[in-house]
C-alpha cells in the first residue's frame, strides 16, 4: 500500500514519504502544521487513494480517551432493569462502540483519523498509548479483549495548541506540513480551479503572500482561505487593476473578509493604511 497523492490533493514529496514510512513501520503518523494546510483532508485523500474505509474521530476539549474505546450506559441499564425490560439482562446492549473499536474490528484495513488531538486534555494522548501500541484493549463489563484484526493506518493531526507527551511522540512517525511555496500553491489552485486566469492568480498570490509577511498578524491567512478568496474574486469578477491598486487608503484587499478572520488583524491593516497616508501626504510649511 503506497500513497502517491490524488487528483484532488497535491502531496509534496516529503509528505508522500512520511505517509508511506508510517504505513511501512505500522506506526501512527502525527501531522502538524498551520490550520488550513490540509492535515485533515490528508486522511480523507489517503483513504481514497488506497481504497480503504475511513473512520474519523474528531477530538473536542471535552473528549476522553475511553470514548474512543467504548462507553457503558449504566444509567439506561438500571432504568430498563427497574422497568423489567428483557434487554437489561445483557450488559452488551448498553455498550457503545468507540472509533478505535470500529477500526480494530473493521473487515478491511481502515484509515483511522484522530483529528486535532491537541484540543483534548494533556493526559489524553498518554491514555491511548497502550491501545495504539498493542492494538487491543479490555472491556471490563463483558470480560473480553478487543484485538485489531489488522493494524489500521492511523493519522493523527495537531495544530500545536499544546505540547504532546514524549512517550506518545516516540510511538509516532512525525511530519510537519510546511506552508506551501508559490509553485506548490499554484498546483493546489489548478486542482481546485482548473482554467482560472493565470494573471488573476499571480496578482492574488502576490497580495496573499505579502499579507502573510505583515508582522504582528494574529492569524495569517491559510491555503483554504486563499481558495475561498479566489472563488469570491471570480464570482464578483474583480479586475486586475483593483488587485494591483497601491492606493494607501485601500491597503486591505477587496473581499478581505475571506482572508482576515479577526478584528485585530483588520485593525492592523487599517493602522498601516493610516500610517501610509500620513507618510505620503504633502507636508505643510510653517505658517507665515
Amino acid at each position: 500500500m503506497r500513497f502517491e497523492g490524488t487528483q484532488n490533493y497535491v502531496a509534496t514529496e516529503d509528505l508522500r514519504v512520511a505517509v508511506n514510512a508510517a504505513i511501512a513501520l505500522e506506526r501512527p503518523l502525527l501531522v502538524k502544521g498551520e490550520p488550513g494546510t490540509g492535515k485533515t483532508v490528508l486522511a480523507i485523500e489517503v483513504a481514497k487513494a488506497l481504497g480503504a474505509p475511513l473512520i474519523e474521530w474528531h477530538i473536542k476539549s471535552t473528549t476522553k480517551a475511553n470514548q474512543g474505546l467504548y462507553e457503558y450506559d449504566a444509567v439506561s441499564r438500571l432504568r430498563d432493569g427497574q422497568m423489567g425490560e428483557e434487554r437489561a439482562k445483557d450488559v452488551a446492549n448498553y455498550i457503545k462502540k468507540g472509533k478505535l473499536w470500529e477500526a480494530f474490528t473493521a473487515k478491511e484495513r481502515p484509515i483511522l483519523l484522530i483529528d486535532e488531538i491537541d484540543k483534548a486534555d494533556i493526559e489524553f494522548p498518554n491514555d491511548l498509548l497502550q491501545e495504539l501500541d498493542r492494538m487491543e484493549f479490555y472491556v471490563y463489563e463483558t470480560d473480553e479483549v478487543i484485538k485489531a484484526k489488522q493494524r489500521p493506518i492511523v493519522i493523527i493531526t495537531s495544530n500545536n495548541e499544546k505540547e504532546l507527551p514524549d512517550a506518545f511522540l516516540r510511538r509516532c512517525f512525525f511530519h510537519f506540513i510546511k506552508f506551501p511555496d508559490e509553485q506548490t500553491m499554484n498546483e493546489i489552485i489548478d486542482v481546485h480551479y482548473p482554467g482560472i486566469k493565470q494573471k488573476l492568480v499571480k496578482e492574488a498570490l502576490t497580495t496573499f503572500y505579502s499579507m502573510r509577511e505583515v508582522p504582528g498578524m494574529k492569524k495569517k491567512p491559510s491555503t483554504s482561505e486563499l481558495l475561498d478568496w479566489l472563488k469570491l474574486l471570480m464570482n464578483e469578477d474583480i479586475d486586475l487593476e483593483t488587485l494591483k491598486e497601491q492606493d494607501p487608503d485601500k491597503l486591505t484587499p477587496p473581499l478581505h473578509g475571506a482572508l482576515l478572520k479577526n478584528e485585530q488583524d483588520v485593525a492592523l491593516f487599517e493602522r498601516l493604511a493610516f500610517l501610509s497616508r500620513r507618510e505620503n501626504s504633502p507636508r505643510r510649511g510653517p505658517a507665515g
